[in-house]
């Protein structure tokens, strides 16, 4: 599991006027005294993600600089969902190779609880536009090929959760078939299990649903809602639909033309539980209206 525990609440009993005081770090002194005989003490938590006056600056193969993104400053809360969209070229994919490790920025500070961001971590998972299954492996080596790349070995206990895993995302009969067998709509949930195989904290989603056609897209958007209620995790999901950007997210983060600048964030406040039907409601139509006029006029194309 996760370093933190978001919003997490700890009760002490204390005999009365007994002063409790802790002061490591993580925290806080409590305000006030709630009651005679208990005191609520509050965790305080770090951010899942935090961008910091983030610039990243790309060397091009003619020695001319490139700069993708020009201090952004972005926060994610735990188990929160946050879309990023703008247009192509602004930066979005390079926001999530900085969560991930991948890359190092330019100035400013990428930190993941708390804790700065000089490398790739286990608790975070990068699932990319395409599946990038390997065909000679069946589904199942294919969703537990990064234990074995890194440690040599898959244990039962993986190859059982695989299979746990496989089932959630309905692939579990196809196991043993090669890739080359499936849809590319079952391919990407194979990508889609290979990530939550190792149970991270963080899933970072680039464009996942962009190569398929838009059934196929729908269908997986509403099965990853349904992964996420039961696997609660913090997602950081990059695309250039709206639609899909709403139907899933918490928070749309509107990027500039790059330099890739954070424009605003927009709180999307439709109930959950959510589903194609979602799409129905006037609100939905609204705001997607709204957020076509945003891009695109930050674009240049209105």
């Amino acid at each position: 599991m996760g370093l933190f525990d978001t919003g997490r609440m700890i009760h002490r009993s204390i005999s009365p006027g007994v002063a409790t005081s802790l002061s490591a770090p993580g925290y806080a002194q409590p305000a006030s005294t709630q009651a005679p005989d208990a005191t609520v003490l509050r965790i305080s938590t770090p951010s899942a993600l935090r961008f910091q006056h983030v610039t990243h600056t790309f060397i091009s193969s003619d020695r001319s600089a490139i700069t993708a993104l020009s201090d952004v400053n972005l926060e994610v809360g735990r188990t929160e969902f946050v879309s990023i969209i703008g247009a192509s070229g602004c930066g979005k994919s390079t926001i999530l190779r900085l969560a991930s490790g991948l890359l190092a920025p330019s100035s400013g500070e990428v930190s993941v609880f708390g804790l700065k961001v000089t490398e790739p971590r286990n608790d975070i998972a990068l699932v990319f536009q395409r599946p990038t299954l390997l065909p000679w492996l069946n589904i199942a080596d294919n969703v537990t090929f990064p234990e074995r790349h890194t440690t040599g070995r898959v244990t039962r206990e993986t190859a059982d959760r695989a299979l746990q895993i496989l089932d959630v995302v309905g692939l579990r009969d196809f196991a043993q078939k090669k890739p080359s067998e499936l849809s590319g709509g079952m391919q990407q949930r194979v990508a889609i299990a290979r990530a939550l195989l190792q149970d991270p904290d963080i899933l970072l989603m680039d464009e996942p649903f962009s190569a398929l056609d838009a059934l196929t897209r729908d269908e997986l958007s509403v099965e990853l809602l349904g992964i996420l209620d039961k696997r609660p995790k913090t997602v950081i999901f990059v695309t250039h639909s709206i639609q899909e950007a709403l139907l899933l997210s918490d928070r749309i983060v509107v990027m500039s033309p790059r330099p890739g600048k954070v424009m605003e964030t927009i709180t999307v406040p439709l109930a959950r539980p959510r589903g194609l039907d979602s799409m129905l409601d006037p609100l939905f139509s609204e705001m997607a209206n709204e957020i076509r006029s945003k891009v695109f006029t930050r674009s240049g194309k209105a």
